[in-house]
């Protein structure tokens, strides 16, 4: 279901953290259309934290440390690289207002970035908005083989280690549903997400930056045994 902004003032970023906390969120329908319009899906992609499953060739990744990996350095950067066209996609929905939005959360504490590095040159990363003991993914990329996903490896030792509760990926794609991510009928997801309002989460409990063995054993802390 979507619902047109365009009548409407001019949303405040706390505007945007209520309409978070009721499973709305914004899109634009190209980065040249000025207009936003609200999202509320009747099914929400949502990736399990407690199974969160990392497959073994990306273990060995993470592991030997390929890339550097950072958080909250290059918010605008990370922005950017999210607006680039992708294999999936041609144009994105990253406007002028989705920029000042997420960069006034940002400036707030609301909006997180993990950003992958390699050389002195950002490969790839995410960003996505923390509220409670939820964090809302909304967006990543990758320049170089299986940076994004290493950015959702350092993503979930965070979320796990703040006590997150929640992680939403608004849908659901053949790149996030090889990690666990499943889709929720809206019903559910709304008892979830009110859960994970009720408590406080600490995006920052690690280190701004950490190696990737010790992501793994974050990881590997909070999850059975038979996913290691």
């Amino acid at each position: 279901m979507a619902t047109n902004m365009s009548d409407q003032l001019v949303i405040t970023p706390q505007v945007l953290l209520k309409a978070y906390a009721c499973g709305i969120f914004p899109m634009a329908e190209s980065a040249e259309d000025p207009n936003l319009f609200w999202i509320e899906p009747e099914h929400r992609g949502v990736l399990p934290l407690e199974t969160f499953h990392i497959p073994k060739r990306l273990r060995r990744t993470v592991r030997q440390d390929v890339f550097d990996v950072r958080v909250d350095t290059s918010f605008p950067q990370i922005l950017n690289g999210c607006a680039e066209p992708q294999a999936d996609r041609e144009k994105t929905w990253i406007n002028s207002e989705i920029r000042r939005l997420y960069g006034a959360l940002f400036d707030m504490g609301h909006c997180h970035t993990v950003e992958v590095w390699r050389e002195g040159r950002l490969v790839g990363g995410l960003y996505g908005v923390s509220l409670g003991a939820a964090f809302f993914g909304e967006s990543m990329f990758a320049r170089e083989r299986d940076a994004s996903k290493v950015a959702l490896v350092h993503l979930v030792a965070r979320l796990l280690t703040g006590g997150y509760t929640l992680l939403d990926t608004q849908f659901v794609t053949g790149h996030l549903a090889q990690f666990g991510t499943r889709e929720v009928p809206k019903a559910r997801y709304d008892g979830m997400l009110e859960a994970a309002l009720q408590h406080h989460a600490d995006f920052l409990a690690l280190p701004d930056a950490i190696a990737g063995r010790e992501a793994l054993s974050a990881i590997d802390a909070h999850l059975p045994p038979c996913d290691v």
